[in-house]
């Protein structure tokens, strides 16, 4: 298994704002057509847009492609409750 560098890697590549390529993807907690919500090796992101579509997800390398209109990316050092019976809003908005 590979290990990942100290302090986390993370690289985004978007093309015309309809495609995207992240790496350094840890998890996605939710998605839907105008959001999708990224655990990061750098923090939380969001990202806000419209027809916003995952294509390919591999969380083993850490990598994600997402395509739509891409409008926003919104980053945030909170990281995510492991409590579990905790809703994710309730998480969110701690």
């Amino acid at each position: 298994m590979e290990e990942k560098a100290a302090g986390g890697s993370h690289k985004i590549v978007i093309s015309n704002r309809k495609n995207g390529v992240l790496n350094g993807v840890i998890d996605v907690l939710s998605f839907d057509v105008g959001e999708i919500l990224l655990e990061t090796e750098l923090g939380m992101l969001m990202i806000k847009g419209n027809d916003l579509h995952v294509n390919r997800l591999t969380l083993e390398k850490g990598e994600i492609d997402i395509e739509g209109k891409i409008d926003s990316l919104t980053y945030s050092d909170m990281k995510p409750s492991s409590r579990q019976g905790e809703s994710f809003l309730g998480r969110l908005f701690r």
